[in-house]
């Protein structure tokens, strides 16, 4: 009788949760820097509590980001986390996930349907025009410094056009270019460089060879920012006249500010919103409560407190 009760007990541990769970996990691309340090998180997130994540490279493309949802659905696995290719694309995601009943938690890109999440979903990212907000600022703040106070010219390389986080640093920027303080900088041009570091390279190449008289190119990300400063010192740019700046905080735009070539990066903490997405998955395929939007706020870096971030990202 006692191993008859016994057994029933461990089957009864085993059927309400007691396991490892298994999270699918839909990445917009592997081969982006960013995005790179954000799975690491969460795969060491994972081992820390005992659960196994299987990722996916959606490739940049929607409907295979959707048939990797569907098929994650059909797996059985217990929550799904998903950096979304295009933000303006998460309803038909959250739906799969609600109709299958299976908690799901999107990272890093803010979902359209934020404000309508179902209970077992949620948001781990930033408050991206903070980034444009901070990025915008210490433009300003340099080009005072170096005594530009008129007709300062910056132009914008924003990311992929589909992505909130593109359209809202872009926003963030201008406005504090359209205030009392700063208003003497005018964004002269504004291209999608598609977050990626050669087309960032080439569109201010081209913004140079048309004649384009720019003080200043203020990136959505790091990789367009360090292909910005690549096309710049190609062309002998004087860098002390300049201001370059990015989002992120990678390790190559973290080098660049050390040599001079980018001034200043927003940092976006890959490591926290990676380790937030699993945690709040697991919180959510247990039944526990979690926070629905967890936002980790940006911090600039500059040459003055470069050490200060020597081992983010």
């Amino acid at each position: 009788m006692k191993k008859l009760v016994t057994a029933a007990v461990l089957t009864t541990l085993m059927s309400s949760g007691a396991y490892a769970e298994n999270i699918g996990v839909s990445m917009a691309a592997f081969d982006d820097n960013f995005l790179t340090v954000l799975r690491n998180a969460m795969n060491d997130k994972g081992a820390e509590l005992g659960v196994t994540l299987q990722a996916e490279d959606a490739q940049n493309e929607v409907g295979k980001q959707l048939n990797q949802i569907q098929n994650f659905v059909a797996s059985g696995v217990d929550a799904i986390i998903v950096n979304p290719v295009d933000t303006d694309a998460t309803i038909p995601m959250s739906k799969l996930a609600e109709d299958a009943g299976i908690p799901l938690v999107y990272v890093n890109r803010e979902p359209v349907n934020l404000m309508k999440l179902p209970a077992n979903q949620a948001y781990v990212g930033s408050q991206e025009i903070e980034a444009g907000n901070q990025q915008g600022q210490h433009a300003c703040d340099l080009f005072k410094a170096m005594g530009k106070t008129e007709d300062v010219k910056v132009a914008i390389l924003m990311g992929d056009l589909s992505h909130q986080a593109a359209r809202l640093r872009t926003q963030g920027a201008e406005e504090i270019f359209a205030g009392d303080d700063c208003n003497f900088i005018s964004v002269v041009d504004k291209q999608t460089g598609m977050w990626q570091r050669t087309l960032g390279m080439d569109m201010v190449a081209n913004w140079l060879s048309a004649g384009q008289d720019i003080d200043g190119v203020l990136a959505n990300n790091d990789e367009m920012a360090v292909g910005a400063a690549q096309a710049l010192r190609t062309a002998g740019a004087n860098f002390d006249e300049l201001v370059v700046a990015g989002v992120d905080g990678t390790i190559d735009a973290k080098a660049l500010i050390e040599s001079g070539e980018i001034d200043h990066t927003v940092f976006q903490d890959a490591v926290g919103q990676g380790k937030g997405a699993v945690d709040a998955a697991v919180k959510l395929a247990r039944g526990e409560a979690a926070d629905q939007v967890v936002y980790i706020p940006f911090q600039l870096i500059t040459s003055e407190n470069l050490a200060d971030f020597a081992e983010t990202n």
